[in-house]
């Protein structure tokens, strides 16, 4: 056998092997057909030092004692990666990620499966996924923070609701490989400036301004900003929200007494009227997942889902009240049991899809 026929069936042999791992990657789905992907940043400002740029004595590089005069600074903007599938719907979804999170929430999950982004490309939705402000690739900031390099990873175990401790929920959605868990912890991302509301909404409505009609889906931190940029702009026409635990508006004069639980108090806060009325021109759907108990908890991790629970009936109920189209869904009430705080990207994510499917078709969304 000659040695090019040899390399020849080597090459083969390679290849379908390679192309065997790939389907299996894709748990042997059709192949995505992408029409269009790109990515840009969207919103931000730009800040000015006084004074005058001198080209030779402020132009060497100095990571202690940088000189800033007559320079400028782009930051406080998004960042965004798109996909348009072929033949694509009509309304986009815009994936908002939760707090310590980036856009890896909607990719590929901690053990390896399709998240969100393949899962709603395979039906045909152009997907935008978004680092806000101050976060992840959107991390150029005009104000400044210390970041701490504290351990901190088994209080978001807690929080994130996957388990107690160390130790997992029983039937919990979350695989049990060592692995999973390492990458997941490896998605967390540090704020590089202080949280800024309007910064963060004033971006998402660029964005929207950008791109037209669409969808908001939204997870945990991003939930009540969500409202907030739902009133900014009239181009969000649903909004899908995984878990929101904060940020809930009620009409001025009309907002709840405060939910204390262990660790803490969940407050909302007060809009103008005619801004939360544009809250009830447009379908919300919201969802929590397993082990939000119906009573106080020992555990703080369990005990702010049990408050953020308790203010997402009463807005639910407020905004209903004034003509709204708010669902409030509990995954464990439609027989989806097990799910953390990511439902998005748990081992029955597909399940989860569906279910977000369902909704938009419900509404003629799709």
């Amino acid at each position: 056998m000659t040695r090019g026929l040899c390399n020849l069936i080597l090459t083969a042999i390679v290849t379908t092997l390679a192309i065997g791992c790939a389907s299996t990657r894709l748990n042997n789905s059709k192949a995505l057909v992408i029409q269009e992907q790109g990515s840009f940043a969207i919103g931000g400002t730009v800040v000015k030092s006084p004074g005058n740029f001198d080209p030779i004595n402020h132009g060497a590089f100095n990571p202690t004692n940088q000189a800033s005069e007559g320079q400028t600074l782009h930051g406080d903007h998004a960042y965004v990666f798109y996909q348009v599938p072929k033949n694509p719907r009509n309304l986009p979804l815009v994936f908002w990620h939760g707090y310590g999170q980036s856009a890896k929430t909607w990719e590929t999950t901690a053990d390896g499966r399709e998240g969100f982004q393949n899962i709603f490309l395979r039906r045909q939705f152009p997907v935008y996924l978004m680092d806000q402000p101050r976060r992840g690739r959107s991390g150029r900031a005009t104000k400044s923070i210390t970041i701490n390099a504290s351990p901190d990873e088994q209080l978001w175990f807690g929080i994130f609701r996957m388990g107690i401790g160390t130790e997992f929920y029983p039937g919990v959605q979350f695989s049990k490989d060592p692995e999973a868990l390492n990458q997941f912890y490896r998605h967390m991302v540090p704020n590089t400036a202080p949280y800024d509301l309007e910064v963060n909404t004033d971006a998402v409505s660029a964005l929207f301004n950008k791109i037209g009609n669409g969808i908001l889906v939204t997870h945990s931190h991003s939930g009540g900003q969500g409202w907030v940029a739902a009133i900014k702009n009239q181009n969000i026409k649903a909004i899908v929200a995984y878990e929101p635990g904060s940020g809930f508006v009620f009409p001025q004069g009309e907002v709840p007494d405060s939910v204390k639980y262990v660790g803490g108090i969940l407050r909302a806060t007060g809009v103008p009227m005619n801004d939360f009325l544009k809250l009830t021109k447009i379908p919300i759907v919201i969802y929590y997942g397993d082990y939000i108990p119906d009573t106080p908890s020992i555990y703080p991790g369990e005990e702010q889902w049990r408050a953020a629970l308790t203010m997402a009936k009463l807005w639910r109920d407020k905004v209903n009240k004034y003509g709204g189209d708010v669902t409030l869904i509990r995954l464990p009430d439609i027989g989806l049991k097990g799910n953390t705080h990511f439902p998005m990207s748990d081992l029955n994510n597909v399940e989860i899809a569906n279910v977000m499917f369902e909704f938009l078709k419900k509404k003629h969304l799709e």
